[in-house]
């Protein structure tokens, strides 16, 4: 395969979001590995270099208006579109990339739809969740019943589409009548964990403090296991901080569970590698990176029984899949924290199905699909 110019499209980018745009970044890293040449065009934060050279990718960032790093609203969505067409179409016009790579339909979607239109170079669109109608519908419900007669056209123009997980896919073939490739968040094996244990057991969540990652649920769990030894680490914030910090509170947990804020990649591996469980009550997820991450650290993992799940964590083996209630979640968690060996063997469970999600691997698929997209155009 000749190399290519793969211009990366997506309104996030680390340290700015959070898994989509992690998992957006190893993608990009990886094919540059390979031999491509990767730019990022993305949003851009006032303490944020305008352009950079991360780990081999060349990362364009420009202003639009977002204030939070972990956080961005349907207006500064908007602001992104709007302050994206000039810089992308003169990055077009400068550096001539052969195809462009759009993460998230919605918003980036129709920024690459719009400069595919004016300079005829044709875009592969994955998708990860939010970004698909009924992904996360207690927050995009509303805005896709607006949206939807302008997102058709983003799906349709597409020269491929991909999705990061097959209840993403499913989504987004009965919204639009695509058929996406299915090619799951892939991670780093550079280095193999080894599986040690803390005491007292170490817990980890990772993600925005928000409704579909549903953290008060969580906190409601842990309330109940006072007997037991335990420390959690919540990683991420977002419109319920202000409410976890009450329940924790109202729970007696202050100095037991320990709201770390949002952190950059280095640090979220870096409280990971110290864990044993990640807790992830969420209501609804699509191929979350977090979770693929803790395969690798070597992690049983505790989440809800929901589709975006059930790739990563098999019930019983490597994690417990559990109906999302409090008490559930409670029973689970006491099920590892009082039976060390259990606790151990699915620690070792995930250690091994993490070999399934080599970035590099991963990369090798976008890359094909990538190059059939630019020869098609070429044809």
């Amino acid at each position: 395969m000749s190399p290519l110019r793969i211009l990366c499209l997506n309104y996030e980018y680390p340290p700015i979001g959070g898994g989509g745009g992690r998992a957006c970044a190893g993608i990009c890293e990886a094919l540059a590995k390979t031999g491509h040449s990767v730019h990022v065009q993305t949003t851009g934060m006032k303490h944020l270099p305008r352009e950079s050279t991360i780990n081999g990718v060349e990362v364009h960032r420009n202003p639009a208006f977002r204030q939070r790093e972990d956080t961005c609203s349907v207006p500064e969505m908007a602001a992104y579109l709007a302050c994206s067409i000039i810089p992308t179409l003169t990055h077009i016009r400068r550096w001539k990339p052969n195809v462009i790579h759009a993460h998230f339909a919605v918003p980036t979607g129709a920024l690459a739809w719009l400069v595919s239109v004016l300079t005829g170079i044709p875009y592969v669109l994955t998708a990860h969740l939010g970004d698909v109608p009924g992904g996360v519908p207690e927050q995009t419900d509303k805005l896709f019943k607006i949206v939807a007669p302008f997102t058709r056209p983003i799906w349709a123009r597409a020269s491929a589409v991909t999705a990061v997980s097959g209840f993403v896919a499913r989504l987004a073939q009965d919204a639009y009548q695509r058929s996406p490739v299915i090619i799951p968040n892939g991670i780093p094996l550079d280095s193999r964990p080894t599986i040690t244990r803390h005491d007292p057991a170490r817990i980890v969540m990772v993600g925005r403090l928000s409704l579909q990652k549903n953290p008060l649920l969580a906190i409601h769990a842990l309330a109940a296991l006072k007997g037991t030894a335990w420390h959690c680490d919540i990683i991420g914030d977002g419109p319920l901080r202000t409410a976890v910090e009450a329940a924790i509170e109202d729970a007696g947990l202050v100095d037991r569970v320990t709201l770390r804020g949002w952190l950059d990649s280095a640090a979220v591996h870096a409280h990971m590698s110290h864990a044993d469980i990640l807790l992830m009550p969420s209501l609804s997820e699509g191929m979350p990176v977090a979770a693929v991450e803790a395969l690798n650290h070597g992690l049983a993992i505790v989440c809800g029984k929901i589709p975006g799940m059930l790739d990563v964590v098999e019930d019983s083996i490597n994690g417990l899949t559990l109906e999302l209630t409090p008490l559930a979640f409670t029973k689970g968690l006491q099920q590892l924290l009082t039976h060390p060996e259990t606790l151990h063997r699915m620690r070792t469970a995930s250690s091994e199905k993490a070999l399934s999600y080599d970035i590099m691997e991963t990369s090798v698929a976008y890359a094909q699909i990538l190059a059939r997209a630019a020869k098609t155009s070429r044809d």
